[in-house]
């Protein structure tokens, strides 16, 4: 069954009433997603793309079911608005979000992981499950329904090598875009973990970048739990110079880890392939199919 979204996903969007969020709403309603609410402070009893619009969260999941919700609210608003969300146990929350305040992002981890919610992002493209749902805001046509799992910082990326995938006849099973800023629901280890007894999904696409650590407490999560499925990498940043900040908020490098060299060598001695470019992901993903 596809992980974390599929075609019975109903879903809350937060800031419905902005520019992002109406659009994403008449996107998400084209790709057949059941978006049964939004909420926008202040103008509740509205309707956008005929969805009925709540104050609040709390206020919303009182009249309807709601399985995911999918954040677009200005980044000094995020905190509230995700604390909102987790409150209310909503079992997926989705950050689209980027530039939050890092204090802000941890609060927001924290808070997810008392409660047991799956925290995606912030600074995401969300999540798709191509042919069944998404809770995201990736253009859904580049996606093709398949057997390749995808976790990735970049979301620019995963449409690049999802499209290339697609065009070659493979489609994915899910893309977790787990975000790119310094502090992250979702890690890679969580993803990985999803992926593993993921029937439908044979073959794992990871996309990391400099900065943080998460690639390389992946690699050894894979050592030590001895990860049952065929996983290759593609590490971005290798020519970024130290101490500068590229693209991502979380894509620093400083010290001995997280540059792009010891992200590479962690996984590969855990026995991840190695993809120096995107069309070498392509070929391992032919021979492993």
């Amino acid at each position: 069954m596809a992980v974390l979204v599929n075609d019975q996903t109903k879903v809350l969007i937060q800031g419905i009433t902005g520019k992002q969020g109406s659009y994403h709403a008449e996107k998400m309603l084209e790709y057949h997603m059941e978006v049964v609410a939004g909420v926008a402070p202040g103008r509740g009893g509205q309707r956008v793309s005929g969805v009925p619009v709540y104050h609040t969260v709390q206020e919303a999941a009182a009249k309807h079911t709601v399985d995911a919700s999918l954040i677009l609210v200005p980044a000094p608003f995020i905190l509230p608005a995700a604390m909102e969300a987790i409150d209310a146990g909503i079992p997926l929350v989705v950050l689209i979000t980027e530039h939050v305040p890092v204090h802000d992002a941890m609060k927001i981890r924290n808070r997810a992981r008392e409660k047991g919610i799956r925290l995606v992002g912030p600074n995401t493209i969300g999540v798709i499950s191509p042919g069944k749902g998404k809770v995201g805001i990736m253009p859904g046509y580049i996606y093709s329904e398949g057997r390749i799992g995808i976790i990735s910082r970049s979301g620019t990326l995963t449409h690049e090598i999802s499209s290339n995938l697609t065009y070659r006849g493979f489609g994915q099973s899910t893309c977790i875009g787990i975000g790119g800023d310094l502090a992250v629901g979702m890690d890679f280890v969580e993803a990985l973990e999803i992926f593993r007894n993921d029937e439908e999904t044979d073959v794992i696409v990871m996309i990391g970048e400099i900065g943080g650590v998460g690639e390389e407490m992946a690699a050894e999560y894979i050592r030590k739990s001895g990860y049952p499925k065929p996983m290759v990498a593609y590490i971005a940043g290798l020519t970024a110079p130290e101490g500068k900040k590229m693209g991502h908020a979380g894509a620093i490098v400083s010290g001995n880890m997280g540059s792009a060299k010891s992200k590479m060598e962690a996984l590969h001695k855990s026995g991840v392939t190695i993809a120096n470019t995107l069309d070498e992901i392509l070929k391992y993903v032919e021979k492993n199919q």
